[in-house]
This record gives C-alpha cells, structure tokens and sequence, in this order.
C-alpha cells in the first residue's frame, strides 16, 4: 500500500508491534483521540457560523480567560477518553485537578493516563488564525485496579509512552510519535478519514526562523536578548527570519517542517515561564526529539525535568538541534 493511501487507522495496527506493552490499549487510546479530534475540527470549522466565539466568562485554573471552544474541546476529548474506559485518568489545562477515572466495577485496570490541552491557542479562534490540541501519554506507576493518584501525573516527560498534536489549519493534520519516529496524518473532510501524508517528519538540523514574542523583548533574561540579537545579525546565514504565530501547536508545526526555533522564556513578570510543563512542553519536548529537534528550558533538557505540581510552568526553547543549543550557550554566558 503506498504511503499516500495509508490511513491512520491502518497505520495504527501496523505498527502496534512497537508498542514496549502491545496489549492493543494504547491503540484505542489513539483512535480515541483521532476521533475526538474530528469532531473538535467539525466545530472549528463552524466558527462565525454559530454562537462558538470569544469567551465562555469563566477563567480556568491558570487564571486564564476561557474561550467558548475551550470548554468545548475540554468536554469533547474528557467525554471520549471516560465512555470509552480506555484511560484511568485525565489532566486538562482546563481543569483545576485531574480526573480519575472509575471502571464499571468501580476499579479501573486500565494502564494509561493522559495529559492534554484541548484548544491551545484558543484566543485566536476570533480572528481565524490555526488552534491546535496537545496530549501526552503515561504509563500509570500506581498499581492497577487502584484509583489513580498525583503520582501517576508527575512523571518527566522521558518516560512518556506517546505525544502528540492536531492543527486545525487550512487541512487538519494529526503528528504523533510513540517513540519511533514521527509521522503526520491529514484529514480527507470529505470522507472523515485520515491519511499518512507526512512520513518519519524530520527537523533541520538548522534552520532560519526564530519564533518569540518580542513586545516582551524587555522583559527577557539577557541571555535571550543576546540570543535575538544573534539571530537578527547579518553574517553569513543570517539575518534569521522572525515568525510568530501565537499559536504554540502552529508555530511548532512550521518550524519542524521548514526549520527553526521556539522561545517562550522566563520573563520579569514570569520568573518560571508561561507555558505549562506537562501538557504543552513535554509533548512537544517528545515530538521534537523523535524527530532529530532539541528542547531545553535554557539549561537542562525538558524531559529531564521532575514535575513537582500539575499545572506548573517552565521556560522553553525548542526547535531545530544546532538553533536550540547555539541558544543556550548565550543562555549560559549569563
């Protein structure tokens, strides 16, 4: 079967044998989010065309505004993830605390706990700019049949058993790895079917994007400064060009493709970094060494990094090798 007609679907019970414990769970787990993702992108779609947008008038637990689709995708993926009972528990942006998720015998032998961020970029849904949805995937270390606890949430992103993310853009594309490479899937709307159209997506070693929000540039560390300053310096291969989308999922997704590098720093108003370490940094830290990227907060590799609470927030670079480590070198000069 030729690559441009492999489904995901098809993909998925080809390649189970990869999985460290193929008991075909984790399968489902991903079929589960496959779907819950089309239906997310059905009311993305609908955007301006029914009573889906701006804000919900609640904040969540990071003090955040939370948009109408927040909510939405919040309840879509949660719902698919529990009526299925393929997980033991859930930890959401959206969320105050995770979920544990009761079996029909009021214990849950499932194996798997999923971390994920239904609607990241969820503020630009108003303007029609690409939103995205990243998940993460654990092993849970609490003996099966118990309820799940913090512990099973609150592990480093190098013991991830799959990651993942969907853009909903001009086409819809699902890009995960279960440790084995990274591959792309593009939705058919016609058909709800997706199909392997970006095979084992690599990273350039080195590319020429950087992608930061400079209306905070006086609010970085010097490091970083230093850094854009670099980056903007003609010599040689540079000046570098600046893109920024706002969107974590869609400015990840194009630098993989073309090359480049992501910087959301720790800044003066926030000394630990915006972006949340279980559910947006680690999934993407994942996706990006699987395929040949880095990801750092500046001095140590994310996925080395041991959680110590659900909803914490660290620095990130992360992006093409030879960008990210010639970034923490001024990092380290400071």
């Amino acid at each position: 079967m030729s690559t441009q007609n492999k489904t995901l679907g098809e993909f998925i019970i080809n390649n189970q044998q990869e999985f460290k414990y193929s008991s075909g769970e984790l399968s489902r787990l991903i079929n589960s989010i496959r779907l819950a993702g089309k239906v997310v992108n059905h009311e993305v779609n609908k955007a301006g065309l029914v009573d889906i947008l701006g804000n919900a008038g609640d904040t969540n637990i990071q003090g955040e505004d939370q948009q109408k689709l927040d909510v939405y995708a919040n309840d879509v993926f949660i719902k698919t993830l529990t009526n299925r009972e393929i997980v033991c528990g859930i930890a959401s942006e959206e969320e105050d605390d995770f979920i544990a998720i009761k079996g029909g015998n009021e214990k849950n032998d499932n194996k798997y706990v999923v971390l994920i961020d239904p609607l990241d970029g969820s503020s630009n849904i108003d303007v029609n700019v690409s939103v995205g949805t990243i998940f993460s995937i654990y092993r849970r270390i609490t003996p099966s049949g118990t309820p799940v606890t913090l512990e099973d949430f609150l592990q480093p992103g190098n013991q991830q058993v799959a990651a993942g993310y969907i853009v909903y853009g001009t086409s819809t594309m699902i890009v995960y790895s279960t440790g084995h490479g990274v591959n792309g899937f593009t939705l058919n709307p016609a058909i709800g079917t997706y199909y392997l159209s970006h095979p084992n997506m690599r990273f350039p070693e080195k590319g020429n994007i950087y992608s930061v929000n400079e209306g905070n540039y006086v609010h970085f560390p010097q490091g970083v400064k230093n850094y854009i300053k670099y980056c903007q310096t003609e010599e040689e291969d540079r000046p570098y060009t600046s893109r920024y989308i706002g969107s974590l999922v869609s400015d990840f997704h194009r630098n993989m493709i073309k090359g480049g590098i992501y910087i959301y720093p720790s800044t003066s108003k926030d000394p630990s970094g915006k972006l949340r370490l279980l559910y947006e940094c680690n999934p993407m830290a994942f996706i990006a060494e699987q395929s040949g990227g880095k990801a750092s907060d500046g001095f140590q590799r994310i996925l080395d990094i041991k959680p110590t609470e659900l909803h914490q927030r660290v620095p990130f670079i992360c992006g093409s090798k030879l960008m990210v480590e010639k970034a923490e070198e001024f990092m380290k000069k400071e």
